[in-house]
């Protein structure tokens, strides 16, 4: 076994990784409870350098989406990463670090055979996830997954941020698992959509006249977006964005000095602005809101947010609401309720989404059609919902969260559930938006604050804000300050002072 020096343990530190090189290799060295440990230097979600992370209660945390893994073995903890990290053999001479650039051999061994059923309905971030979960977990039987697209599972989070800005082909969108995956772990992708659920039975139906019955199922069928209700929102250059199909047609519809005119202030609707304007067309943005995001990041950090995309050339319209989009068989203008027509190529809405759950009328749902989850995920007898259709309990509240990773923490409690455990949502939910090349980075959920204080400027990243009621840490939102991002997301799962916070974020 060819060892190579390369560090002195001196050189690594307490608090994050040490990343370093043999070759093309990337290796991660990591202290746990005072033993050396060297794992893949890379993220295996989307590549991020995991030395620039943190390492909080024995948990290596991800620097750019706060995914975690065990310091002591590197199990995956939590997503958005759908596997666990690569480990080296590693030896100690003295003070030398030596490592082997081969990795260790997967310790996982073959699950008994087990006679069982389950079903996932819905491939995207918490299906996938879900899947890979049950089988990262020991599960044996039969996994399949009902998917209404054509392709498998794929990182829906690129569209707004890369594929509409062509900084990336559609094609190219990244697969949350490639085809070997399913192949490998014996999941059945079955090409179709429930349309209807008997829970008595176990049985769902599929719009082709299937029937599957199951052990066990998790409905996770996501959002779809809302439509315009307006005049003229049948237009061929009307478009919404959720899926790689609707981003086919926006790039093919979306060339360089159009105009596009973008319906709502959404985090989807701004990030598709930022993107079209990098693409070159001319942005103007119809919102509901003064200062966008208010509700979420707050006064200053939603200023921010509008000037970053004022001063690249997007134009904000927010006294006045759109009320029909004119046109002869294609997309000429929008007309606004003050009688202004704002000439248009394109229009794009981004007014929310609704939980997709048409097909569970049979069971209980909320005002927003929305199912209520216990905090294990459970509808009901072998029954889960998670993701973007489920109401769970946060903080005590009943919340439903339209986040990609809170869709992914769901999945793994439920799969977990599913196998006899109980488990229960104790995470802190994490997303993040991305304008005009800044990143901005959102922890916790608060839909209340008594107070709120910035190191650093909004308006001049890097900045990070501390949300706080009562004295206690709430939420916090941040560009570029990734490792005491990543430090918080460990730390709030236990209530933390704002004084505290304050405390770790200046030791960084």
């Amino acid at each position: 076994m060819p060892l190579h020096l390369v560090a002195r343990s001196a050189d690594v530190p307490e608090d994050r990784g040490l990343q370093v090189e043999i070759g093309d290799c990337k290796i991660v060295l990591l202290r746990s409870n005072g033993e050396l440990r060297a794992f893949q230097g890379e993220c295996p979600h989307a590549g991020a350098p995991l030395a620039d992370g943190a390492l909080c209660h024995g948990r290596l945390i991800c620097p750019w989406h706060k995914a975690a893994f065990r310091a002591e073995d590197g199990a995956l903890c939590e997503p958005p990463a759908l596997d666990s990290l690569k480990r080296y053999p590693l030896e100690l001479r003295g003070e030398e670090v030596w490592v082997d650039d081969q990795p260790l051999p997967d310790a996982h061994t073959p699950p008994a055979d087990d006679s069982r059923t389950f079903v996932i309905v819905g491939a995207g971030a918490a299906g996938t996830a879900c899947a890979a979960a049950l089988r990262e977990k020991g599960f044996s039987g039969r996994i399949k997954m009902i998917d209404r697209e054509p392709d498998a599972g794929y990182d829906r989070t690129v569209l707004s941020k890369f594929v509409l800005a062509g900084e990336m082909p559609v094609q190219e969108t990244p697969p949350l698992r490639d085809d070997d995956f399913y192949r490998e772990q014996h999941i059945n992708r079955v090409a179709s959509e429930v349309v209807g659920l008997d829970v008595e039975s176990k049985t769902l139906h599929l719009k082709d006249g299937r029937t599957l019955n199951y052990h066990a199922a998790v409905l996770a069928t996501g959002a779809e977006p809302n439509p315009l209700e307006l005049p003229g929102a049948d237009l061929p250059q009307v478009f919404v964005l959720r899926s790689k199909a609707q981003a086919e047609q926006i790039m093919s519809a979306a060339t360089p000095e159009q105009r596009a005119v973008i319906i709502g202030d959404s985090f989807i609707a701004l990030e598709c602005a930022s993107a079209l304007r990098q693409h070159g067309l001319d942005v103007t943005v119809l919102a509901r809101h003064a200062v966008p995001f208010v509700a979420q990041f707050g006064e200053a950090v939603g200023k921010a947010l509008r000037a970053l995309h004022e001063q690249n050339g997007v134009k904000f319209i927010s006294e006045h609401a759109a009320t029909e989009i004119i046109g002869d068989g294609k997309v000429e203008a929008v007309l606004l309720d003050n009688g202004l027509r704002i000439s248009a190529d394109l229009v794009l809405a981004g007014v929310g989404v609704h939980p997709a759950t048409e097909a569970f009328a049979s069971l209980p749902r909320e005002k927003d059609q929305s199912l209520r989850v216990d905090d294990g995920m459970r509808v009901s007898d072998s029954l889960w919902a998670i993701g973007d259709i489920a109401t769970f309990t946060l903080n005590g509240q009943p919340q439903r969260i339209e986040h990609w990773r809170l869709a992914q923490q769901h999945a793994r409690i439920a799969a977990a559930n599913m196998l006899g455990g109980e488990e229960h949502y104790l995470d802190v939910a994490f997303f993040w938006t991305w304008h005009f090349g800044k990143n901005y980075d959102y922890l916790g959920h608060a839909e209340h604050w008594d107070e709120v204080e910035f190191l650093g400027d909004p308006e001049h990243p890097p900045f990070i804000g501390l949300f706080g009621r009562n004295g206690v840490l709430v939420a916090a939102v941040a560009c570029e300050k990734e490792r005491a991002m990543a430090m918080l997301a460990e730390r709030m799962k236990q209530p933390l002072s704002i004084a505290e916070a304050w405390k770790l974020i200046r030791d960084q």
